[in-house]
């Protein structure tokens, strides 16, 4: 019996101060995620998609909103699909703004494969892989919808193609609206693809960046 897991990553959030927000309250979609939630929810217009399920951080719902107004179908909580929780949470962090130099955040900083500032690699690949199964199994021969982050996301995807946990946070295969899609045999995971159907949206969130700072 086939069945099809789509792990989808919410759209782009308003954030304007640049707040590593992790699993704090309030962080909502942006006008253009929202644009992003329903430019994914409809690539996947006439699927057989018979559980929807998210993340309990906002951004997450309002990317399931669509999916659930086009399926006619409620959103399941999943507490075991929210963001990672993180040392730096609620402050700003970013390459080269000087805080990956800051004797302060040296000790935090101490193991990068662990890793030491944040929820350890293989307790988020082990709660999203629960997350994975329980989808599949709700929506045995159809199809899932589980709206998650990237971390997660990404650590899931690495877990099932058995490659080590700890990575280079920039070669992460997960956009903003990007679908990873498992394929089951009955239990048995046989294939992952991946796309970005807000790819041309994220190309505007890009070129607007662009022309602030210019």
């Amino acid at each position: 019996m086939k069945t099809i897991v789509h792990v989808l990553r919410h759209g782009e959030v308003y954030n304007p101060d640049k707040i590593l927000y992790g699993r704090l309250p309030g962080y909502r979609l942006s006008e253009l995620g929202v644009q992003m939630a329903k430019a994914a929810s409809e690539s996947l217009a006439g699927r057989d998609i018979t559980h929807l399920v998210a993340s309990p951080l906002e951004r997450a719902q309002q990317t399931a909103e669509p999916f659930a107004a086009q399926l006619g179908l409620p959103v399941t909580i999943d507490e075991r699909l929210i963001e990672s929780a993180n040392f730096f949470e609620g402050k700003q962090v970013g390459v080269g703004d000087g805080s990956l130099k800051d004797p302060r955040n040296w000790w935090v900083l101490r193991d990068p494969m662990t890793p030491s500032w944040g929820e350890p690699y293989n307790v988020i690949a082990a709660r999203m892989f629960q997350a994975l199964l329980a989808a599949r199994e709700a929506a045995e021969g159809h199809e899932a919808v589980c709206v998650s982050h990237q971390l997660p996301i990404w650590t899931l995807r690495r877990h099932v193609e058995k490659k080590r946990l700890w990575h280079d946070p920039r070669r992460r295969e997960c956009a903003l609206a990007s679908l990873t899609s498992f394929h089951f045999e009955d239990t048995k995971i046989v294939g992952i693809a991946y796309s970005e159907p807000a790819a041309h949206l994220i190309a505007l969130s890009a070129s607007a960046r662009n022309a602030k700072g210019a």
